[in-house]
C-alpha cells in the first residue's frame, strides 16, 4: 500500500482546521523570476502550497527553472501538475499522479503515468494519486487530453466518476472547468461528487473572484485552485489583492 508522505499529510492535517487554497503557476505562462515573486507573496498571504504544471510546454529546464526559484523563495510545498510524463521535476516535493479518468485516450488514463512512473520513484517525489476529472467547458486541457467534458447540467455523472476513482484508491478528486474558463465548475456539482466521497475534493478553473471562491468552498470543495487570474493579473500589486481577496472568500468558509 502506497503509504501517505509528508505533503499528503500536511494537507490532511491542515483540512481538518480550515479550507486550502493553492496557486497554479504554468512555466509556459511565467518566467522563473515572476514565479518566484509570486510564491514569496502568496506565502505571505496565506497560500497553503504551490502548484506547477499546465497543459503545455511545462516540461525540461523550464519546469526545473521555475520549480527552483518556487523554493528558493518560499517554505511552501510545490506539488506539481503535469499535462503528460514529461512534466516531472526532482525539485519538486511532490506530485498530483492523477488519472484523467474521463478522457477518449487511454494515454490519459494510464499511458502517461506508466511512463512517468520510474522517473517520479528515482526522483524520490511524493506520488499523491488523484481522480481528475475534466467539466465544461474544459479549455486547452480539455482539449489537448482528448477529454470527454462533463455536461455542468450533469452533477450526477461527476459523482459517478468521483466515486468510482475514489474506489479505485485515488485519494483525492479533482474537478476542471478548464484553466481562464468562463465559469467555475456548477455549485450543484460540487455538492452532488462532496455528498458521495470521502477523499478531499479540489476544484479549479474559473475561479477569480472573493465571491467565485466562497459560494465553491460552501458548496463544498475543500481545496480551490487559482492560477490565470493571478498569472494575468498584469502586475504584482494587482496579483496581491487579487489573490487576497479570493483567500478571504475560501477561508471565511469553515470546514
Amino acid at each position: 500500500m502506497l503509504r501517505i508522505g509528508k505533503v499528503e499529510s500536511y494537507i490532511h492535517e491542515k483540512l481538518e482546521k480550515e479550507k486550502l487554497h493553492f496557486v497554479l503557476l504554468d512555466p509556459d505562462d511565467v518566467s522563473p523570476e515572476t514565479a518566484g515573486k509570486l510564491a514569496k507573496m502568496s506565502e505571505e498571504l496565506g497560500v497553503d502550497a504551490i502548484m506547477v504544471g499546465g497543459s503545455t510546454g511545462a516540461e525540461g529546464e523550464i519546469l526545473d527553472e521555475v520549480v527552483k526559484s518556487i523554493k528558493e523563495s518560499s517554505s511552501l510545498p510545490v506539488i506539481l501538475f503535469p499535462g503528460s510524463h514529461g512534466g516531472v521535476s526532482k525539485y519538486a516535493d511532490a506530485i498530483f499522479f492523477m488519472s484523467l479518468l474521463n478522457s477518449r485516450n487511454p494515454f490519459f488514463i494510464t499511458g502517461a503515468q506508466a511512463l512517468g512512473a520510474f522517473t517520479v520513484k528515482r526522483y524520490g517525489i511524493e506520488p499523491i494519486p488523484m481522480a481528475y476529472l475534466i467539466v465544461e467547458p474544459g479549455e486547452t486541457v480539455g482539449w489537448v487530453s482528448d477529454a470527454k467534458p462533463i455536461p455542468r447540467h450533469k452533477p450526477k455523472i461527476a459523482a459517478a466518476y468521483a466515486l468510482a476513482g475514489q474506489y479505485m484508491g485515488m485519494r483525492l478528486v479533482y474537478l476542471e472547468a478548464g484553466s481562464g474558463a468562463p465559469e467555475h465548475v456548477p455549485n450543484d456539482m460540487i455538492k452532488a461528487v462532496k455528498a458521495v466521497i470521502d477523499v478531499p475534493l479540489i476544484v479549479g478553473g474559473g475561479i477569480r473572484s472573493y465571491e467565485d471562491a466562497k459560494e465553491v468552498a460552501q458548496s463544498g470543495a475543500d481545496i480551490i485552485v487559482t492560477g490565470t487570474a493571478i498569472e494575468k493579473a498584469g502586475s504584482l500589486e494587482e496579483a496581491r489583492k487579487r489573490l487576497e481577496r479570493i483567500i478571504k472568500g475560501v477561508k471565511e468558509v469553515k470546514p
